[in-house]
Order: structure tokens, then sequence, then C-alpha cells
């Protein structure tokens, strides 16, 4: 075709124009540094972001490792929000189809004998093969809308996908810690069961020598069951963690492998939070919010192109003959074109109601999307705070210990001595036992508080 403006006038007719309102981001306020940073790293706050980081950079335990790919490539939940994706993209391909043509064959053949009555006995035969294109045009941009809301989904799925995988790594390695530290308390109990007993008998023997009453032999007593007792409680609360990470591996439950101790867990005394306008972009539940609200944008635009007309071209072309012999010879082609325009009047306010409904969704997902990152920000907040003062509460925790630790040392020479009861034996040495069990607690919240810096942050999901 020779000539420009035709061109330009058949491809502005076909393609028509797109109604509803174009995307934009909902302004947000962002704050240039995160609440709860230390004052340097305030004032100094990095491009960079611990949130970056892949996660097995960040935990450093090879058995955690280990738990960790297991639960990527089994978790249920990780496997349901893949079969999500393989959904949205089936049907983003199925909203794509609209808009182009649709194409048909058919072929039929009859043939009818009319039984003898008054005439005589005739044979017909007809035989047909065609081809019919149908293609309603997109002129108001009602197909481009919906695949551009079904592109939104879709990719809206696939952040989903990788938000599960965030919260997974985090719920893994959060729950293995947990596992560890009932099992330093455990160790904890079981060294404390064994020296009280060694107590026992020596208050026993004193008692049986008359060097002491059976008072102290009593309250020896006490605390060799006090520690035997929290035996079975740390033994029930491990067997029940395990089979919580059992069920995050997508496994039955079953035992759980240990690597490193809690204590020697390595963690960074400081990480660096990166810039906050930078979570917009990096955390997977506000993409996936985001194209969410894209998705519901789109559809504003699906919903008010039924405002105007319905364009349709159709079109039949074939052979039709009485015998099949000549079927595709002589005067047997046929074929037919049309067009149909088709312009609601009165729907009772279906339409314009439809377009309310659209734009409420719109809304809400549009307040869905900032709620996310006010939400992100507060749980970032929370977690550097927390790092910072568990921090802060094990070092004061760690000396608390070592201070009950010498005043049981002490309290028991002085007993042996014959200076003091056995209540004070009995007084610093369930201070310690408390006082350990408290240390191993601050040394979880601490590690816990680690975890939730690196999720919140928008970390887990990278590969």
């Amino acid at each position: 075709m020779r000539n420009p403006a035709l061109v330009l006038a058949l491809t502005v007719f076909i393609n028509g124009c797109t109604v509803g309102p174009n995307y934009k981001r909902p302004a947000v306020s962002v704050h240039g540094t995160y609440r709860g940073l230390p004052p340097d790293q305030a004032a100094n706050a990095a491009t960079t972001s611990f949130g970056d980081q892949k996660w097995w950079e960040v935990f450093q335990d090879e058995v955690l490792h280990e738990l960790i790919t297991t639960a990527l490539q089994q978790n249920y939940d990780v496997r349901i929000a893949a079969a999500r994706i393989l959904e949205a993209r089936a049907q983003l391909g199925i909203t794509r189809a609209d808009q182009l043509p649709t194409v048909s064959a058919g072929a039929s053949a009859v043939n009818e004998r009319l039984a003898r009555s008054r005439f005589p006995a005739t044979n017909t035969s007809a035989n047909e093969v065609d081809l019919s294109v149908a293609w309603e045009l997109d002129f108001w941009g009602k197909f481009r809308r919906a695949t551009e809301s079904a592109r939104a989904s879709l990719l809206a799925s696939q952040w989903g996908r990788q938000a599960v995988i965030s919260t997974l790594v985090s719920d893994v390695a959060s729950s293995y810690f947990q596992l560890r530290e009932l099992d330093l308390e455990l160790e904890i109990s079981k060294k404390t069961l064994e020296s009280r007993k060694g107590s026992l008998r020596l208050t026993q023997t004193l008692a049986d020598h008359g060097a002491t009453s059976m008072l102290d032999v009593r309250q020896a007593e006490q605390l060799v069951f006090s520690a035997a007792a929290t035996i079975p409680d740390l033994e029930r609360r491990i067997e029940q963690q395990e089979n919580f990470i059992s069920t995050l591996l997508g496994k039955n439950p079953e035992a759980v492998k240990r690597g490193r101790p809690l204590i020697d867990q390595p963690h960074a005394p400081e990480v660096p939070a990166g810039l906050p306008s930078a979570l917009l972009e990096r955390r997977p539940d506000i993409r996936q919010a985001e194209e969410q609200l894209v998705a519901f944008n789109a559809q504003i635009g699906v919903a008010k192109a039924d405002f105007f007309p319905q364009i349709s071209l159709t079109g039949t072309g074939g052979f039709q003959s009485s015998a099949l012999t000549s079927l595709f010879t002589g005067p047997a082609g046929f074929f037919n074109a049309g067009g149909n325009l088709v312009q609601p009047i009165f729907t009772g306010g279906r339409i314009r109601n439809r377009v309310r409904f659209t734009e409420a969704r719109e809304e809400e997902a549009s307040l869905a999307y900032q709620q996310t990152i006010q939400q992100a920000f507060r749980e970032i907040a929370d977690a550097l705070v927390g790092y910072q003062k568990n921090q802060e509460f094990r070092t004061q925790q760690e000396q608390l210990t070592r201070s009950a630790e010498d005043a049981t040392r002490l309290s028991n020479m002085r007993y042996r001595g014959g200076a003091t009861s056995y209540l004070e034996v009995l007084d610093s040495d369930t201070r310690y036992f408390a006082a350990q069990l408290t240390l191993a607690q601050a040394q979880l919240n601490e590690l816990q508080s680690f975890v939730q810096i690196y999720r919140a942050l928008g970390g887990g999901w990278q590969q």
C-alpha cells in the first residue's frame, strides 16, 4: 500500500485508543534513614543493604544451609506459590488471545432420501468445507487493559513466591536457632543436675557424721529435684521443635541434624540497613502489593470500555457442492464478509456500577500497598532496635552469670568450711542456674533479631 496516510489511518483504526487511567505509583512518605539505627550508622547511611546478601552468606552453619536448601525444594507453601505462577501465566495467555482473530474450519456432508408417497423417491446430497474468521477489534483497549491486568497478576504471583521464600528462609533459620537454644538449656540442666547430685552426696555424708542437719539434706534434694524436673520438659520442647522444622522442610516429623552450638553462630555486631528508598524495589511483599495495584488499575479501563461500541469483523469462505467429486471445481466456491457494531443503550446502571466497583478495588489496593510499606518500615525499626538492645542485654546477662557462678563457688566453700548454712548455697545455686538459662535465652533473642532484620530488609529470596 503506497499511501502512508491511509496506512496510518488504518493502523489507528485497528489499534484505536486505550481508555482508563495509566498506572502511576502512589506517593509514599519515605525517610532518609531507618528509625532504630545507632547514631553512627544513621549519620553514615550506606547504599548497600544487609538485605542484598544471599542467605548462604548470612548464615554460616553448614547444617542450616542443608535445612534451608531442603525447605526450598520441598516446602508445600513454596510449591503452592509456584503452582500459582503457572496458573497466572496460563491466565495471561488466555486473556492475551482475546486480542487476536478467531479462525475455525469446518466440514459437513449431508445425504438425504425422501420416502416415496405421492411423488417418486428423491435423493439429495450437500457437501461443504469452510473457513470462518471472527475478530472483535480492540478499538477502545479493552483487551489490552485486560492483558495488562493479567500480566501484572502474573508478576504479583511471582513476587508472592519470592515473599514466601523470604519468609521460609527466616522461619527455618529462626526455628533452628530456637532448637539449638533448647539444646543449650538441656545441656545446662544436665550439668547442673550432676553438680547438684554431687553436692547432695556431700551433704548426706556430712549429715551421716553429724556435721550438719537433715534440713540441709532436704534443701540439697530440692536443688536436685528442681534441676531434674526441667529435663523432661526441655526434651518435650526439643522434640516438638524438631517436628515443626520437619514440617517446614516438607517432611513428616523426624529428628533434625545439629550443626554449630548456639554460642558459635556468627553474626555481625552491626548490619548495614541501606537506604529506605531502595526497600520499595527489594522487598517482595511490597512489589507484590504494587503489581496487584497495577492489575486493579488496568481493570478500570476494561470496565470503562463497555461504555463504547463493540466493533466486530466476520468472514466465511469455502466450497459447497452436491457431489464430492466437484467440491473444489467449477462454481462451488462461496464467501461472505461483514461487520457489526453494538452500542449499549440501557443496561440498568450495570456498566456504571462495574466502573465504580473497579475504581473502589483500585483504591483498596492502593491503600493496601501503602499499608504494606508502612508495616515494612515498622518491622525494620522494631528489628533494628531489638538487635541493638538484645546485644546490650546479653552483655549484661553474661556479667550477671559470671557473678552468679562466682557467688555459687564462694557459698559452697563457706558451707564446706562451716561458715554458713546450706540456705546460702541453695539461694546462690538457684540464682546461678536461672542466670544460665536466661543467658541462653538472651543469646537466642539476639540471633532472632538478626534474622528479623534480614527478613525485614527484604533478604532471603535472592537465589
